[in-house]
């Protein structure tokens, strides 16, 4: 028994490692491509750079919330409700509803996609920024209206365990979003007009272009992969199935996942429509110089940030239909397992990440934005500290979800929330353009704080096993950021870091000498296992390290 175990304990772990290195791999790229583009884009806009890539941010906020709203969560629900049937061996539930989730995401579609047109003059507005922004926000419609229908497709993969696809998708999406930001661009600001609004415009209108190649390789997928034919052809095996419960049971698995899905941007939105306006009014800052600041808080830091929140989404994506299958098979011991897996990798991945970024904040952010003011800095380096906070919370409201505690998941967040609420007027007054981080990071802690509770009085989580790692993991982290900061110490002396070029070549060296500390230790520790599995035996083999 105790053998047969630990056969499924190691599959779980490998099927785990396998999803997540798709997914991350797809995270990563698509990310990387997602920031690499900022490079020319910046310089490309010339003197209106930071107002620029701030109405870029304030679109992208309203939109990315309109995106989740707009599949009232339903993707990784439907991906929940695949794994739970397919458990019990009823795929032909799972294609019927795939089917009929797809015709209602179409729909969806077009009426959120009209609601943020019709709304767009007012966000813009309550943003500060009503003539520049209503445009840049017309821009991001279509892809609103596509968005809920390939995201069902997305949740099909994720359902069945297979991220390739998925994957593979969002880095097409990404390669032909940026060709169309980068030469449209590089159109109007070099060889047509110059108008940066216009240039801002395509840019997000490219998201509608990386949309359609995205739709592209996922139906070629399951046409390749014979889903199609299925998925169009299918009936539930027996007369009795009724697709109305199905229907209301996947929408009340939905509901929790978009309020807490998309609380981040939720607390980011707020920061939007009060940080201007409230500014304005209590120092003697001008709009032009609030929107600099605004790309300061936000978009400037956000492009490289989020490439590491990524790494928590594709641990969630992973988890949510492996616990979920434990769950439901009543496997405590599995379910316990998983969630103590996926936590340890976010330790794995996530500290060493935001140890090694602060440390090389200055150059890392002059490799972006060229060089930058002290402000910029410390901005950029409180929101990498942010990070922590904004992964625990993602990764443990889908914990929290897959076991079913969707209620209490809700309810903690809005209390959260409430914090935030309370303290962004009185942060923005104490302690000004800093102040919409600190009101965040206390709203989320108490969601954190609430969720980790909750889980463990459902399921039993080992703290000790827990933590006894996360100690190591810290101390891999110290070693790392301490060599790191002596390597970058010495470059400074002889190679100052003054330009693009140059924070580049001291990025490259430090953040080289990182990795293979953090790859040596976390090999000596065993810690590396949990990551790539039986490879990291051949590399300790082929490197002689014991």
């Amino acid at each position: 028994m105790t053998e047969n175990r630990t056969i499924e304990q190691t599959q779980q772990q490998a099927s785990m490692v396998k999803g997540l290195a798709w997914l991350t791999a797809g995270n990563f790229i698509s990310r990387l491509l997602g920031i690499a583009y900022i490079i020319p884009w910046y310089m490309w806009m010339g003197s209106h750079r930071a107002e620029a890539n701030a109405l870029f941010n304030m679109g992208y906020q309203v939109y990315g919330n309109f995106l989740l709203i707009s599949t009232v969560g339903l993707p990784p629900a439907v991906a929940k409700q695949i794994a739970k049937y397919n458990i019990q061996g009823r795929q032909d539930i799972s294609y019927y509803l795939v089917r009929e989730f797809f015709k209602l995401m179409l729909i969806l579609g077009a009426l959120f996609a009209g609601v943020m047109f019709l709304s767009s003059p007012l966000l813009a507005e309550l943003s500060g920024a009503k003539e520049e922004l209503i445009p840049v926000m017309y821009s991001l419609v279509p892809p609103l209206f596509i968005f809920p229908a390939m995201s069902i497709m997305r949740g099909f993969f994720q359902g069945h365990q297979n991220m390739k696809p998925y994957a593979v998708s969002q880095i097409v999406e990404q390669i032909v979003r940026v060709i169309w930001i980068l030469g449209t661009t590089f159109y109007i600001m070099k060889l047509g007009s110059g108008n940066y609004l216009s240039a801002v415009t395509q840019s997000t209108f490219a998201a509608f272009m990386g949309m359609i190649a995205s739709v592209g390789v996922l139906i070629y997928t399951l046409y390749k992969e014979g889903f199609v034919a299925k998925i169009i052809g299918a009936k539930p095996a027996t007369d009795s199935i009724d697709l109305k419960p199905l229907i209301v049971e996947t929408i009340k698995e939905a509901i929790p996942l978009i309020i807490l899905g998309c609380a981040i941007q939720i607390f980011q939105i707020v920061d939007q429509l009060t940080f201007i306006n409230t500014l304005l009014q209590i120092t003697n800052y001008s709009k032009k110089e609030l929107l600099v600041l605004s790309a300061y808080l936000t978009s400037n830091p956000s492009k490289i940030t989020m490439m590491i929140i990524g790494i928590t989404s594709s641990i969630g994506s992973v988890a949510i239909p492996m616990i979920t299958e434990r769950f439901v098979q009543k496997d405590i011991k599995g379910t316990t397992d998983l969630i103590i897996d996926n936590l340890q990798l976010f330790f794995l991945l996530i500290i060493p990440a935001i140890v090694g970024t602060v440390v090389l904040a200055r150059p890392l952010y002059s490799v972006f934005y060229g060089p930058a003011e002290d402000q910029a800095i410390y901005l950029f380096i409180i929101n990498l500290l942010l990070i922590f906070i904004q992964g625990l919370y993602s990764l443990l409201g889908i914990i929290i979800q897959a076991i079913f505690q969707n209620r209490k998941a809700v309810v903690y967040f809005f209390i959260g929330f409430a914090v935030k609420l309370v303290l962004q007027f009185p942060s923005l007054y104490l302690f000004g353009v800093y102040g919409p981080l600190i009101s965040t990071a206390i709203g989320l802690t108490v969601s954190v704080i609430l969720f980790d509770r909750r889980i463990y009085q459902v399921i039993p989580v080992s703290q000790f096993r827990l933590w006894k790692d996360v100690r190591t993991v810290l101390g891999i982290s110290l070693i790392m950021g301490l060599s790191v900061w002596l390597v970058e110490a010495g470059l400074s002396w002889f190679f100052p870091a003054r330009g693009y070029v140059s924070s580049a070549i001291h990025v490259t060296i430090s953040g080289f000498v990182g990795i293979l500390i953090f790859g040596v230790l976390t090999l000596k520790s065993r810690q590396l296992d949990k990551l790539i599995g039986p490879r990291a035996s051949r590399l300790r083999k082929k490197f002689h390290i014991s």
